[in-house]
């Protein structure tokens, strides 16, 4: 007996069927809020704040319009925890007391509904890139070639939105830290998305691309792993070096951009895309660590152990020559032409991801400094909300002492206001005003924040002002 057979369907989540899954992923113990600011010595929590993910739509593909609003950070927050349960992390000092959190991270459970849950996630996170970079016509070898000679990889640019905004900040200490954290997703675990291109059989290249791979891991050297000399650079600025200790300073588009390799690495259909993504990283990091070496020396007088990007502006000048001779233009004349456009988008992608977060955190590093001003801004919008010259929403809560906001953003402008009681209102890393009773501040819309209560009880509000500046027209 002959049977017809069983017709192909894409395996997707959508609709409530995601929302649940979500939900079920982020009920694991090792996600929920934090009662601390940072994660000390343990690599398995990260809060996804899982009582917020019900009223979240993830059933949808955002514009650029959107990718940092709340629900994009929660979106990388989830990946980043879906992508790592396929890494080796151990707290510095032992196991010890974090065996359940281990086994509840790497479980067969929390990783089979992880994967459940990521096609989804990543079209959440990353469909916009096919609405805003378009690789069109018909392209040749030669023509790859003039353009990349025209994106000038190895030429000394002008300095970063984000190194702007550290050198001309109120505090370029704590600028630099928290531009330092924004990288240790990324650097402490360093290559390891890298890692899931060296798997498997493809010829000469993938031998070429191993190359690449031991030399960040120092040669089998620990010392001399790239991720040791990014923790010495933590450490020398006095942060913490352990993995995800900072998890509630990360930006979105921090988290994006690891996550866009992690995205590429582990969908292997992408693969073109990574080489394209890979030799312009590999190629542009020569200045970019060169200026940041500059930078930190500047910042912090000569005291921050630099070697982390010194390294990097040697290495990866062969890194960049390595990626095109033998990756790129072997891979074209073993696999045909054909490839070139996604090697180009690969490129175009990461560019334009390094843009988003280049602004990102110099807009962050301005809300941080501004927090005077924010707090001074209370006064005249609580004032013409209380006048009614303006009609918002408003959330009124009530909160012990020691509760603890886990970091979070709004898509529009809010007001906080203090009824009775005292909160530690906090917008970034050593960032922080104390609110007391009629005091408040407006939180600028996507604007990473916190708070934490210090009096016995805190009465406030939250008002849902959309953009403050139109309560003051």
């Amino acid at each position: 007996m002959s049977h017809a057979p069983v017709p192909y369907q894409p395996f997707e989540l959508r609709g409530d069927a995601l929302r649940e899954a979500v939900i079920a992923y982020a009920a694991n113990p090792v996600y929920t809020d934090n009662e601390e600011w940072e994660n000390s010595d343990n690599p398995y929590r990260r809060q996804l704040r899982p009582q917020v993910l019900p009223y979240l739509d993830f059933d949808r593909v955002p514009g650029r319009a959107q990718v940092l609003e709340y629900s994009s950070l929660a979106a990388q927050r989830l990946l980043t925890s879906v992508y790592e349960a396929d890494l080796v992390f151990f707290p510095k000092a032992g196991l010890g007391k974090l065996t359940e959190d281990f086994r509840r991270y790497y479980s067969p459970d929390n990783r089979a509904r992880g994967e459940m849950i990521r096609p989804a996630l990543e079209r959440f996170a990353f469909g916009f890139l096919d609405q805003e970079v378009e690789v069109s016509g018909d392209w040749t070898t030669e023509g790859l070639l003039t353009y990349l000679e025209g994106l000038d990889v190895y030429a000394q640019g002008e300095a970063s939105p984000a190194e702007k905004a550290i050198r001309d900040s109120a505090d370029p200490r704590r600028a630099a830290r928290m531009w330092l954290i924004q990288f240790a997703p990324d650097f402490l675990s360093e290559a390891s998305p890298m890692a899931r291109n060296v798997l498997g059989y493809y010829g000469p290249e993938q031998s070429e691309w191993f190359k690449i791979l031991i030399d960040e891991y120092g040669y089998g050297v620990h010392d001399t792993k790239h991720s040791t000399l990014f923790e010495a650079t933590l450490e020398s600025v006095g942060l913490g070096s352990d993995v995800h200790r900072y998890w509630q300073y990360y930006l979105v588009s921090s988290l994006a951009l690891n996550n866009y390799f992690h995205y590429l690495g582990k969908n292997h259909e992408n693969f073109f895309r990574y080489v394209g993504a890979l030799y312009y990283t590999e190629s542009t990091l020569v200045d970019f660590c060169r200026r940041a070496e500059s930078l930190l020396a500047d910042v912090f007088e000569g005291a921050a152990d630099a070697r982390y990007f010194s390294e990097h502006v040697h290495i990866d000048q062969h890194h960049g020559r390595m990626a095109l001779d033998k990756l790129v233009k072997p891979l074209i004349e073993r696999h045909g032409e054909q490839i070139i456009p996604e090697i180009v988008r690969g490129i175009e992608e990461f560019r334009l991801l390094s843009t988003i977060a280049d602004d990102d955190f110099a807009t962050q590093i301005a809300w941080m400094d501004d927090a005077d001003r924010y707090k001074e801004l209370h006064a005249p919008v609580y004032a013409a909300i209380q006048e009614g010259r303006v009609t918002v929403p408003v959330a009124d809560i009530v909160e012990p002492h020691g509760e603890l906001s886990n970091t979070h953003s709004h898509e529009g402008d809010e007001l906080c206001h203090i009824v009775s009681g005292t909160m530690r209102f906090v917008s970034g890393f050593n960032s922080y005003r104390i609110l007391e009773a009629g005091e408040g501040t407006v939180i600028q819309r996507n604007r990473l924040h916190g708070a934490i209560i210090e009096s016995d009880e805190c009465v406030y509000q939250i008002y849902s002002v959309g953009d403050h500046r139109t309560c003051l027209s």
